[in-house]
């Protein structure tokens, strides 16, 4: 059965990663012998700028009938359009919104061979593996606005059933991994975090009594993650505390650009990006990290294509080039920097027999 894979590039450095990461998908699919069809869509500030839509309809048609979905990155330099529907970013919230997806995964784990292109200490980065679980449908970026000159408000509201959901599949995360889950808010000052403590308690108490929770404070988090980070394992957290805790956390792998991401759902389908943003700064100059673009097909592969062998060789082939010294200039430190080509170059290689 043939597998469909929306690809929409998106913007600033997304059409050059997107390039590495379906070189990569490809090579892989053969080697393993999946049936893969990819098909290309305009979506956020290219779709703006050609068809002045974000999310063009046939892009929206395109999305409900793949089985996964790739993104480049959204955004476009300059001050944003004065309507909210036409900015790119407002065509990412609509796409999550369209696929049902309500968790986002970002899985943090510093690869053996870039440590030293991390500004932290070795010690820092021993044994870091976790994964922050993301809600996405609900918090201050989908509340109601209010826009003015004088005074601005973004309206925060959660309900029951969306921390729910989003702790149960934390939660059965952490089964397969080391049993702790750490639920962060801000339940000493937000009504919100005290709803989501509440709930969290309850599901937890009630469905996941051998999993070890632990609550935290999103600033106390802030400082572990830079501090002992490897006592963590399964974070789950509201949709912008988790927005800028990842962001945070992307320091332990050495760059922005190593840091991959699925936002995941209720079935098969889901949405793999990189977590990094447009970087229009370098557009064009083939510079850019695909790490991160690589290691979300790794994602995809394992979690839309039933092919974990697959993702787990993806995996080791990025480690493998990294290890060998081949990296690019947000990693590099002070030896040679490799262009984007030249390093999915070097991942391919280590992906043959």
């Amino acid at each position: 059965m043939t597998s469909l894979i929306a690809v929409l590039p998106g913007d600033g450095i997304g059409p050059e990663v997107m390039c590495a990461g379906l070189r990569v998908l490809r090579a892989t699919a053969a080697r393993n012998s999946l049936d893969i069809e990819t098909r290309e869509a305009p979506f956020g500030g290219s779709a703006l700028e050609q068809l002045g839509n974000p999310f063009p309809a046939a892009t929206r048609d395109l999305c409900l009938e793949a089985d996964a979905v790739l993104l480049g990155a959204v955004g476009l330099p300059g001050p944003p359009p004065a309507d909210p529907a036409l900015r790119p970013e407002q065509g990412l919230l609509n796409l999550r919104a369209l696929l049902g997806v309500y968790a986002n995964l970002r899985p943090i784990r510093p690869l053996p061979g870039a440590t030293d292109a991390s500004p932290l200490r070795a010690d820092k980065l021993a044994d870091v593996d976790l994964i922050v679980v993301r809600e996405l449908t609900g918090g201050v970026y989908f509340g109601d606005k209010q826009e003015g000159d004088d005074k601005a408000s973004d309206l925060c509201s959660y309900s029951s059933e969306e921390v729910e959901r989003v702790v149960r599949y934390a939660a059965d995360l952490a089964r397969n991994r080391r049993g702790r889950v750490t639920s962060i808010d801000k339940a000493n000052v937000l009504a919100t975090s005290r709803l989501w403590r509440t709930v969290t308690s309850r599901v937890m108490a009630d469905e996941f009594p051998e999993i070890e929770l632990e609550h935290l404070l999103v600033d106390a988090a802030a400082m572990r993650l830079l501090t002992h980070a490897a006592r963590f394992d399964v974070l789950v957290t509201e949709n912008m505390f988790g927005d800028i805790l990842t962001d945070e956390a992307s320091v332990l792998t050495g760059s922005l650009g190593m840091a991959p991401s699925a936002s995941v759902g209720e079935g098969r389908r889901a949405l793999y990006e990189p977590i990094h943003g447009t970087a229009p700064d370098i557009e064009g100059r083939n510079v850019a990290n695909p790490c991160g673009m690589i290691l979300s097909v790794a994602m995809m592969l394992e979690l839309s294509l039933d092919s974990p062998r697959a993702a787990r060789e993806v995996e080791a082939a990025v480690a493998a080039a990294i290890a060998d010294n081949v990296r690019t200039a947000d990693i590099a430190g002070e030896g040679p920097a490799a262009s984007t080509e030249e390093f999915t170059d070097a991942v391919l290689d280590r992906l043959k027999p």
